[in-house]
């Protein structure tokens, strides 16, 4: 009896020894199958990391030198769209486009009656990046004498961005477009009855803007019936040095 007792005890340590060693067996493979999904999944989710493009400042599509700032424009599309102007990621002229929306800082909207029918402006410090004003002016039902009286008073070093919406052009005369011109204007001396236009230039400057762009209103060539297509333009500013 002594001796079937301990035959017994000895079969059931083995079934446990064996239950217990094939138990550990299939934990290990276990955590070792988890472990591996786990450093799979880190090394995809790095590799994706890895490989999506840097966004830059305003979306422009390459990154500015240091002592510039980064610059987007678009104009306003036909009458129902207006213009955005974006200056280090701050969107001081702001659309209702999502596009155009993502990523920045809304200082103006729409909603707020921060652009309008005309020529829409922003002043910005030219050494800081800071905004200074913004305004815009009805060049079709409104008066001109406004307008000239805020460009006559633009400050030395201001950086000057412009977009029209609508129509820009019917209301300016020779001295409001004069006056844009000493900006580094090219294309305000031909600015026409719903031209889109775009232009970012500075009190003060030298020579004639690099950032300029102007699309005519043409019915043979419009986008939008009675408007051309929106024109956008991207860059970056030199920094006003002391």
């Amino acid at each position: 009896m002594r001796v079937a007792g301990a035959a017994k005890l000895v079969v059931a340590v083995a079934v446990f020894l064996l239950t217990f060693y094939v138990i550990s067996q299939v934990f290990e493979i276990k955590m070792d199958a988890s472990l591996g999904n786990l450093f799979a999944r880190s090394a995809l989710d790095a590799a994706v990391r890895s490989t999506k493009p840097p966004r830059y400042k305003c979306g422009i599509s390459k990154a500015c030198p240091e002592k510039h700032f980064a610059f987007k424009m678009a104009s306003g599309a036909a009458n129902v769209v207006g213009p955005k102007i974006c200056l280090e990621d701050n969107v001081y002229l702001l659309s209702t486009v999502p596009a155009l929306m993502k990523h920045t800082v809304c200082l103006m909207s729409g909603v707020k009656n921060n652009v309008g029918r005309g020529i829409n402006v922003a002043l910005v410090n030219g050494k800081t990046g800071e905004l200074i004003d913004t305004r815009y002016f009805d060049m079709w039902g409104g008066n001109v004498a406004p307008f000239i009286e805020f460009l006559k008073a633009i400050q030395d070093g201001t950086i000057v961005l412009m977009g029209t919406y609508d129509d820009g052009a019917t209301k300016l005369n020779d001295e409001a477009r004069r006056l844009i011109a000493e900006l580094g204007s090219t294309s305000i001396t031909h600015l026409g009855f719903r031209d889109n236009w775009v232009f970012c230039g500075g009190k003060g400057i030298k020579t004639k803007s690099p950032f300029e762009q102007h699309i005519k209103n043409n019915k043979d060539t419009n986008k939008y019936e009675g408007w051309p297509e929106v024109v956008e333009m991207e860059g970056c500013i030199p920094q006003k040095q002391d």
